[in-house]
């Protein structure tokens, strides 16, 4: 074994000197990653099916009389949840040396509850609204108190993500709350603020992604570089997400949102310019593409809808919403997916036709389904199609990543 072989086994075994010694655990169970990618890409491809049996009328599930409503929370919470706990098992036992990784028993029973608050999701009007309430706020309750490590952490130095973990789990309660009838504010209204958490969560994911992947892409092409995320711009994303957050739910209709909208685009775009390297260019590098087409896709939402507000022609700013859904979060998934199912399964970060067309294939569903305001003509077409495109690269990812989730690692490392 060469010398850079070794050390680059020392790496990646620096936060298994606590992996648990639990005997007989399958690889698929061997780190929090597994279980839920393999779970989630059939659950995302899964629901797509579902909802437009449910839109198309030929499934009938009431969802206590409110289908827009509990389909906005679905695709906001229940995917985002198995998103965090994917990206928190994987990360922390890195980022916080001594933390136990999560496998074996222990991610199996996680995962149950996960499952078991999709099935209660789908099944509401049967099982009713506390069931639903109790196993998904339990879940996101659950990451919280295994992310707590990076809260009580005396540094800080990432503990912004527990805190926005937080901040998701009180909007949800809130959110059940007022389905339950305990509070006036408007289901539809709570979730634009979680939508807005989530964003914030997504972009603090997305600079250690950053860190972690461009300089694993550039060490393997041999470029003599370093890429920092620094923190004040995304900071400054960040706050202007939370400002509009803010002000869109106390005033919607004010004109001062659409500039505000305008400043989250701009700032969201400008964490595009940390690719631009000093001494060299890697703007031509796919993951690279792909790590700032999400922030493309964010910026574009924020400022359609900033335009939106002000042209009373347009009315179409819960379309434009969708580049930051169905777009930027869309898309961090599945490049996140693509990342950690390379790196963390003992592979070389690698790009080919098919995550090429995985990307693609998001973008080009995101603006079929956030522009349909101008194509009014075809707006039961682009909502068919742009929902079936969006479910394709997850289609792919099964049939290309599954066995990497159900193997061992390459490298003979354990997890």
């Amino acid at each position: 074994m060469s010398e850079k072989q070794q050390e680059e086994k020392l790496r990646a075994t620096n936060h298994y000197l606590y992996y648990p010694d639990e005997k007989n655990v399958p690889p698929y169970l061997a780190y929090g990653f597994r279980p839920i990618f393999l779970l989630l890409a059939p659950y995302i491809v899964i629901s797509m099916v579902l909802w437009g049996l449910v839109w198309s009328g030929t499934l009938s599930i009431p969802f206590m009389q409110d289908v827009l409503t509990w389909h906005v929370y679905e695709m906001l919470y229940g995917l985002i949840t198995a998103g965090v706990l994917a990206f928190l098992a994987t990360g922390l036992p890195e980022l916080f040396p001594g933390l136990v990784p999560l496998v074996g028993k222990r991610l199996k029973y996680v995962v149950m509850l996960w499952l078991a608050g999709r099935v209660s999701f789908w099944l509401i009007d049967i099982t009713g609204i506390y069931l639903t309430a109790f196993l998904n706020l339990a879940m996101l309750g659950w990451i919280i108190w295994f992310a707590k490590d990076a809260v009580l952490d005396k540094l800080q130095r990432h503990a912004s993500i527990g805190y926005t973990a937080v901040a998701l789990f009180i909007i949800e309660v809130w959110f059940f709350a007022s389905q339950a009838g305990f509070v006036q504010t408007t289901g539809l209204d709570i979730l634009k603020v979680a939508l807005g958490a989530i964003v914030v969560i997504v972009l603090l994911a997305l600079r250690r992604v950053n860190m972690e992947a461009i300089n694993e892409l550039m060490e393997d092409k041999g470029i003599d570089d370093v890429f920092i995320s620094r923190p004040p711009k995304t900071n400054l994303a960040i706050f202007m997400v939370i400002i509009f957050t803010t002000v869109e739910f106390l005033y919607p209709q004010n004109s001062a949102l659409a500039w505000l909208g305008f400043g989250a685009g701009t700032a969201i775009l400008g964490i595009t310019s940390e690719y631009k390297l000093k001494d060299e260019f890697i703007l031509n590098q796919p993951y690279v593409i792909y790590l700032a087409s999400i922030y493309v896709l964010f910026s574009i939402g924020y400022v359609l809808m900033a335009w939106d507000l002000l042209n009373p022609d347009i009315n179409g700013i819960n379309h434009f919403r969708h580049f930051i859904t169905s777009g930027g979060i869309g898309l961090s998934y599945i490049v996140v997916m693509l990342i950690i199912s390379w790196v963390h399964t003992g592979r070389k970060l690698t790009s080919n036709i098919y995550t090429h067309l995985m990307v693609f294939l998001i973008i080009l569903a995101t603006f079929m389904r956030g522009l349909i305001p101008f194509f009014d003509e075809y707006t039961s077409e682009l909502y068919l199609y742009s929902s079936l495109i969006w479910s394709l690269p997850f289609v792919i990812y099964m049939v290309q990543f599954s066995k990497f989730l159900v193997n061992e690692r390459a490298d003979g490392i354990k997890g």
